[in-house]
Parts: structure tokens; sequence; C-alpha cells
């Protein structure tokens, strides 16, 4: 038995802010603001390289709100303050932040709230740092306050009054070899560089880690659960990239290992380089969407011509080529035998009515350090018992751990960063017993997710079109979840990626090897939560004559029966279940002994 008293690696419980912090912070920043003429200053929850993971330093919206979700925005004024969250965060905020000086604001995922205004003074000027806002970020904010205030590009105040701000990350860099990455380096870039001849740009900026690293089959560690390296590049139309990385990065190793790929430079010469792009009249393109506002503006001003589209990488990337494809197979049927194991523990261990979400979570990653080839988790554990389970992205902290009662579902949603590739997998467990609502609302998740998987749809479908086939047996009886049904994943990289997903808000097409999460779920504030999760891999269907698509499930991990209210399924639903774990079972078995293989076998029966 796997000891799970071993501290866990690669998850912290320890509360990383503090709500009593709040208010001498935002005192601090105040100060700052009168400084510095300003009415307003926001303070987004991303970096420059808008990464769901940022590093320390980048923490800008938790050190100031205390809030550490993966999404949302501050606007701190002289005399109020708001913190805007979206759906996934309406419990956790409130609970975090210090309410009685900073107003919580539910938002629409994506956008500006269009209560910002409420916030900043008639007549007054917002300040914000042009590295965080992108371009049609700014644009959106000036049309948003016109006639109601104005916009001043400034230095970050945050920075100013953050007493020992952590530095920037340092951490090795390493290159992808071709059994991994599948096209070499140079392929990738005459791809690129061919899509710039054909838009006459001149080069190109990135600024995304997963496109860069993509790009130059490069991997790093400077943020936790992502292998990114956090820097920027240029790519001309002719010619090597330039990779702009902090100076301490910039090794001899590093530059014999990127001979040949690309050239090095420090990130503090990108706005000299550029400068000097606009110096050449040369046409340059950028994603607004994306890149940092400071970026755009500098090339503006210098004259270059922009050239505004879509990160060209983002949609290759998105499209894996068979050697990701393989990968990404196998580390779900490596990640698949410790959560079998992992499984089997909690049947065990449960009804003894002990565990503690923390427990839990130090279990499961102790089951999967056993495999080797584990690099990182692919995001904190999301353990959460009972009422903790409606919060849909909660984290156990030491404040907030609490015991399974032996009457509660328990929702555990995790993955790994294995080298051969990225998993996500939700399993909502239970212990002895479950009412008839439970059940009624496990089964509905569970038929759309089953919807999903088993749908074929013609070319040119997006994530946005199918997004109801997992919501239809909620709706039918008048509920329904507020995230999203799926989003893209990275291949040793982002467990979170774009372009496509399955939500009203993805409007790209989906092609074969696209890979996505399918995860509808329901919560019931104050009691319970159930997800169910699988990983979808986008293959042709062999109807349509090569018009049509369907999708590949990854995920081999048991989905609890238990929990099913069986006169809720039609039977090609079942149909679907029983083949599903049959092959669970035939491809994991002959991994797992004893007891856990006994598990399995049981777990798997069909019903």
């Amino acid at each position: 038995m796997t000891d799970t008293t071993a501290p866990t690696r690669y998850q912290s419980f320890d509360d990383t802010t503090d709500p009593r912090q709040v208010a001498p912070r935002i005192a601090a920043l105040r100060r700052e603001l009168a400084e510095a003429g300003l009415d307003a200053f926001l303070i987004p929850r991303g970096d420059a390289h808008r990464g769901e993971s940022v590093p320390p330093g980048d923490a800008r919206l938790a050190y100031v709100t205390a809030f550490t979700g993966s999404a949302g925005l501050a606007l701190v004024g002289t005399d109020t303050a708001a913190l805007f969250i979206d759906s996934r965060y309406t419990l956790q905020a409130p609970a975090q932040t210090d309410t009685a000086i900073v107003t919580v604001v539910p938002v629409l995922q994506g956008g500006f709230s269009d209560r910002l205004a409420e916030f900043i003074p008639a007549g007054g000027v917002l300040g914000y740092d042009p590295w965080l806002l992108t371009p049609a970020e700014v644009d959106s904010l000036t049309t948003r306050l016109a006639g109601h205030a104005t916009l001043r590009e400034t230095d970050n105040l945050v920075d100013r009054m953050w007493p020992n701000r952590p530095g920037a990350p340092v951490s090795p860099i390493e290159f992808l070899g071709h059994n991994r990455a599948g096209k070499t380096s140079d392929v990738k870039l005459a791809d690129l560089q061919s899509s710039l001849a054909g838009d006459t740009a001149d080069a190109v900026v990135l600024t995304l880690p997963d496109s860069i690293c993509w790009l130059l089959n490069m991997r790093g560690r400077d943020v936790p659960n992502t292998p990114f390296v956090l820097g920027f590049a240029i790519v001309p139309r002719d010619g090597l990239p330039t990779l702009y990385l902090d100076p301490a990065k910039i090794t001899a190793e590093l530059r014999a290992q990127i001979e040949g790929i690309a050239s090095l430079a420090e990130t503090p010469d990108l706005i000299a380089a550029l400068r000097q792009l606009g110096a050449r009249d040369a046409k340059v393109q950028i994603d607004p969407a994306t890149c940092p506002a400071v970026i755009a503006s500098t090339l503006r001003g210098a004259g270059a011509t922009l050239i505004e589209r879509r990160d060209p990488i983002q949609i290759p990337k998105s499209k894996k080529n068979d050697a990701e494809v393989a990968g990404m197979r196998e580390a779900h049927k490596l990640d698949a035998v410790p959560m079998a194991r992992f499984l089997a523990w909690f049947d065990a261990e449960a009804p003894k009515g002990t565990l503690t979400e923390i427990a839990i979570v130090t279990a499961l990653e102790a089951f999967r350090r056993d495999e080797p080839t584990l690099v990182d988790l692919s995001f904190d554990t999301i353990s959460g018992s009972g009422p903790n389970g409606a919060s849909n992205h909660y984290r156990v902290t030491r404040t907030t751990d609490r015991v399974l009662g032996t009457d509660e579902l328990m929702l555990v949603d995790s993955g790994g960063q294995f080298l051969s590739g990225t998993t996500d997998i939700t399993r909502t467990l239970f212990v002895s017993s479950a009412t008839p609502e439970q059940k009624d609302r496990y089964t509905r998740v569970l038929k759309g997710m089953i919807a999903i998987s088993v749908t074929r749809f013609p070319r040119g479908t997006t994530g946005a079109q199918i997004d109801v086939l997992a919501r239809q047996f909620l709706w039918a009886d008048g509920v329904t979840y507020n995230h999203g049904t799926g989003h893209g994943v990275g291949a040793f990289l982002s467990v979170h990626e774009g372009p496509i997903g399955i939500s009203t808000r993805y409007s790209v097409p989906f092609e074969p090897g696209n890979i996505v999460s399918n995860e509808p779920g329901y919560y019931k504030d104050g009691f319970y939560g159930i997800r169910t999760e699988n990983l979808l891999h986008v293959v042709e269907s062999p109807i349509g004559g090569g018009n049509y698509l369907e999708f590949e499930t990854l995920t081999l991990v048991p989905i609890d029966t238990r929990l099913i209210d069986r006169s809720l399924l039609t039977p090609a639903e079942t149909v679907w279940l029983n083949d599903y774990h049959q092959r669970v079972l035939a491809e994991v078995s002959p991994h797992l002994t004893g007891s856990d293989k006994a598990w399995l076998e049981h777990a798997t029966r069909p019903i």
C-alpha cells in the first residue's frame, strides 16, 4: 500500500494569501494612486504571457485582493475597490477577499463588466500596465468608459508597493526529440514562415509561451503545472527566430542547444528590436487578443504596419500530429494505473469516516508519483467533499480542509504532466449511499457526457454548436451548470489550450488531432458537486465519405456505476458504458495486481 502520509511534492495546502492583508495593501496602493495622479488602477490576474499559471512575482491580483482563482480582475480606486470574477468563483472569491472593502462582482466569462464605471469617478483617470492588457482589451475599455473616464498607461503600481517581490523564474530548459514532438522545429518554422508570406508579413511577434515552446520544441519549468519557458519571440519571414529570455536563463549550454533553431537575446532588448522593425517600415503580425498592448503601441509608434491576426501557432498546435497523439494515448494509459489504485484505496478507506480532503489529494499524488515519467500535476487537484464539491474550482487548504462524511459525495478533478502527454480526469465518488436526487443528477450528467462522446458531426462544426448535447438532460429537469463543457488540452503543454473547446464561446471548428475535455457537471450550493470528465480526441468518422468527424475517448478510468439511476439510461447509453468499462479493464488490468486488480474487475462489471 502506498504511504499516504508522505508529503506532496507538487501541491501545497498552505493558505498563500490572507484577507487581513487586503486592507493595508489597498491602502498602500491608494498612496501610489495619489502619487501617480490616478483615480483608479486595474489589476488583471494574468501576466504578460496570458498564462493560467503565473510566477509568484506576477501574482499581483492575489497579492492585493487575496483571491487566488485562475481568472479575475480588480479595480482599486481612491474610495472603492472591486473584484470581477466569473461564475466559477462566486463562492471562492467572497471567502478569500475582504468583502468589507472589496465588492465582488460576478461577470460572464471573458470581457469586461458593464459595472466597471461604477468604481471610477466621473471624469476620472484609470491607470493600467500596458504589459498586462492587450490592444483589444484597451480598445474595449476605451469604448466602455467613453464619456465617463479616460485610460492612461503607467508602470505597475502594485510592483511599486510590493516589498520583496519575487524575481523572475529561472528553470531548466529542454528540447524535445522527434519521437515526442513529431515535427522538427525547422519544419514548423517553414510552415509558419509560409503563412507569413501569404499574409505579406515581414515578421510575427509571439508572446504566448505555449506557442513559442511548441514552435521550438522546447519545454521548461517556469510556472507550476505547465512546462512553459516564459519569453517572447520575433519570427521573421526569412531566417531564424529570435527568442527573448530573462538574462539569467541565457547560458552557454542553452546557446549550444538552440544553435540552428533560434537566436537568443535578452528580454530588455525586445522593445529596441520592435523599434528597429518599425524603422524598416516592416509589416508585423500580432495577435491583438493576446499580445501586450505595449508591443502594439511600440511597433505602431515606430512606423511599423500592424497585421492583426490570431496567433498563427494556435490552430496548428491544436491539431496534434501522430507522435503527439500517440504520446497522449500513452499518458492516459500510464495515468489510468495510479487512478485505479487510488480509487481502490478510496473505496477501502472512505467508509472509515476519517478521510480528509488533504489526505485524498496526498494519496492520489503518491500513487501518481510511482510512475517515473510524471513531471508535475497538470493543475492543483480539486478535492471537494460534500459542500466543497459545489465550488467547481475549489482548492483545499489547511484552513478549508474537512473530513469526508460517510453520507457525502466526493468530487476529485486531477491530472498529470507526463513526459508523453497531459491528462485531466474528474470522477464523482461516494462512500455508502446516495439520495435519489443525487443519483438523478449524477445520471443526467453522465448522459450528457455520453452524448458528447458518441456524437458524429460534419466538418466545420464548433464546440458552441454541440455544447447543448451535454446540457439537454439537465435542462429537461430545469437545472444546468455554469461552466463550459470542455476545453482544449495540450500535448505536454497547457491543460487548458485554445482555440477549440465545448461551450458557447468556442467558434473555431473541430479538426482531426484536436484534444478536448468533456466534463458536464451539476452543483448544489452548500451540499454537493457532481462532474464526470474524460478527454476526447477528434478523428475522422467512418461515415460521410470523409466529411464527418467523431471523438475517440482517451481516458481509461472507471465511472462509478453505483451512483447511476439505471431507469434514466437508454439501452444505447448502457451499451456505451459497458463497452467503455470493458476497454478500461482490458487496457489497465494487466498493469495491476492483487486487490487493485480485483477492485478494477468489480468496478468495470457490466450493468
